[in-house]
């Protein structure tokens, strides 16, 4: 880009210097009219000769050398440059734009890791990530990044997680749990032993969804391509039966005078503004999106984000946290504390996520020899002796199967029912939290014209239907199995209209066949499953259901500019070339249709970069 403006730089000042000054001999004129016009279109002129040489001939080089050649061979030396120097400018414009928007992307390369520090044979080793293999064990001093996904088997620190998902509050992580690749160490030395090779880790994935994001044109892109194709030699046999044919059977016609016509009608029709600001829109609304934690597979996907009707949701990890917590403790005759504490003990010894929820919310430390004569009732709960009580607890079938008088709770979620020495104590419910944000996405997805909602999910036909209600979804199917899914799913695409499109947001490995089958699949959050995120076609990096609805808005943005660009070039070339045609127009209106017309839309395009990235 340096080297291209210094060209033309240097062009315009030769170029201003043969305008301002007039020598006595005019081929002096001439001679630093064609200096300038070869330092600024000599790569243009080459680019022309070495696509003829391999047979593609007609291209933007091809319309513009010719027009710039036969301008200078009907002696108009002046605007012969002024095309070139103008085309040259408005090709620097687009280069910018383009870096602009490869740099968006680009940012979330710097997730790549450079190294691993692996231990081997009682060393520590500087290693390329791709050598080291799984169950090694790794150690990230702060400042570095975590090469490999794996689980901390010693130390604590906290993680920067900006880069992977688009979060700027870091993360605390310690002793036993699950890291990922890409995220930055920010202050521990942490050892961590390695689950996935680098060809499998996170990191790895993410780049290759980017690094392809581009191979999959959409409908618009390649209508552009298709169009190009056939256009470019329309316009040159125009441009050629215009600068011989008037001149041949029209009386006073001269041929410099329709060559000159011709010429300008080359310029004109040199379809810049459409081939450069199309693809830029959409390469613009991508990297829009990267810089918000989206990754969108290719722009084809973006253009159907915009037309989508029908948004289909699975349940736990999507909408809800998928981390059961305790959501209200019910007492009677102790304290809620008193409650908790002989729950969390009576369920000391199981890893049910419910179980691990209990202790979760009692907080404090348990006594393991307090417990004894422990006991698991399958489909019924736990019976345990604490300290020097006997503890029931359990379902409402527990409560029933020993006789015990209790309250029937209707809340929903899980019902621990707790009975001591034979009498009820109360009872405690847990429950999967819906995201804080499910609520408003489902209604400013309606207020961005999806038709209908719908959630599917495995889950208990109650549970289900008062997590579609609490958060305003209007259609909710329960106890599915992923096959189910997979019937619920082609049902809904017979729905939609002809240009409408459905689209499937999931987490789980069982939502994976859905993401597929789906005209698009959304993966929700960076911790989804491997399945999940490959079968999509965008993934949502962050565990914010929101950012659909964000996604959706720069999808209808970039469209919107994509359609701008297409209306407003074609109308302004076609009124230029029609002026050109009668000769009411000159070589510099020939060139603001060309050029100034890209440069205005490279710029309207680059609009689809500005996005909020919170």
């Amino acid at each position: 880009m340096k080297k291209k403006a210094v060209k033309i730089i240097v062009a315009l000042i030769l170029y201003l210097f043969a305008m301002l000054v007039k020598f006595e001999n005019a081929w002096i004129n001439n001679a630093i009219f064609l200096v300038s016009y070869f330092i600024v279109g000599w790569d243009i002129l080459r680019k022309a000769m070495r696509n003829i040489i391999r047979g593609k001939v007609f291209d933007e080089n091809f319309l513009m050398a010719v027009a710039t050649i036969g301008a200078f061979c009907i002696g108009e030396f002046p605007e012969a440059v002024a095309v070139m120097l103008f085309y040259q400018i408005g090709e620097l414009f687009q280069s910018y734009a383009v870096d602009k928007s490869r740099k968006s992307i680009a940012s979330l390369m710097d997730i790549r890791p450079d190294y691993a520090n692996v231990y081997r044979g009682g060393n520590i080793e500087k290693v390329n990530p791709e050598e080291v293999k799984i169950g090694e064990t790794i150690i990230i001093k702060p400042g570095e990044k975590i090469p490999l996904d794996g689980h901390i088997v010693e130390g604590k620190t906290t993680l920067d997680t900006k880069a992977l998902t688009g979060e700027s509050l870091p993360r605390d992580a310690k002793e036993g749990d699950e890291v990922l690749s890409g995220c930055i160490n920010l202050n521990g030395v942490i050892k961590v032993e390695v689950k996935k090779e680098y060809g499998e880790s996170t990191v790895s994935k993410i780049l290759d969804l980017v690094e392809n994001a581009s191979s999959k044109k959409s409908k618009s892109e390649n209508f552009i391509t298709k169009f190009a194709r056939y256009y470019t030699p329309i316009v040159v046999g125009i441009a050629a039966v215009l600068a011989i044919l008037p001149p041949l059977i029209l009386p006073e016609a001269t041929f410099s005078d329709w060559i000159y016509r011709a010429l300008s009608f080359l310029v004109v029709s040199c379809p810049c503004a459409l081939v450069i600001s199309i693809p830029l829109s959409f390469f613009g609304g991508i990297g829009g999106a990267s810089k918000m934690g989206v990754l969108v597979k290719g722009s084809n996907y973006l253009e159907a984000l915009a037309s989508t009707e029908i948004m289909v949701f699975d349940k736990t990890g999507t909408l809800t946290k998928g981390v059961f917590e305790v959501q209200q403790v019910k007492p009677i005759g102790i304290s809620e504390q008193e409650l908790l504490k002989v729950a969390a003990y009576a369920e000391n010894y199981s890893n049910h996520p419910i179980s691990k929820s209990l202790k979760r919310a009692y907080q404090e430390e348990i006594d393991e020899k307090q417990i004894q004569n422990y006991e698991e009732l399958s489909g019924l709960g736990i019976i345990a002796k604490i300290g020097e009580k006997d503890i029931w607890v359990g379902n409402d079938k527990l409560m029933q199967e020993k006789q015990i008088t209790f309250e029937k709770c209707n809340e929903v979620g899980t019902v621990l029912y707790v009975a001591i020495e034979g009498k009820y104590a109360g009872y405690i419910v847990i429950a999967d939290q819906i995201k804080e944000d499910a609520k408003k996405t489902m209604e400013d997805l309606k207020k961005n014209h999806i038709k209908q909602t719908v959630m599917l999910t495995g889950d208990r036909k109650k549970v289900g239907e008062n997590v579609a209600k609490e958060i305003g979804i209007d259609e909710v199917y329960t106890e599915l199995l992923p096959t189910d899914k997979v019937h619920k799913v082609e049902e809904l695409l017979k729905r939609k209209s002809e240009k409408g499109k459905l689209a499937f947001v999931g987490d789980g490995i069982n939502d994976a066949p859905v993401l597929t089958l789906a005209d698009i699949g959304i993966a929700m959050g960076a911790l989804g499953a491997d399945s999940a995120i490959e079968a999509a076609d965008i993934v949502i990096m962050t565990d914010e259901p929101y950012k659909i609805v964000k996604s959706m808005k720069l999808a209808k943005k970039t469209m919107r500019i994509v359609k701008e660009n297409i209306v407003f070039a074609i109308f302004v070339k076609v009124l230029v070339l029609i002026l050109t045609a009668f000769g009411l127009s000159t070589m510099w209106e020939a060139v603001f249709a060309d050029v100034g017309v890209s440069i205005i839309a490279i710029i309207n395009a680059l609009r689809a970069l500005n996005v909020k990235e919170k």
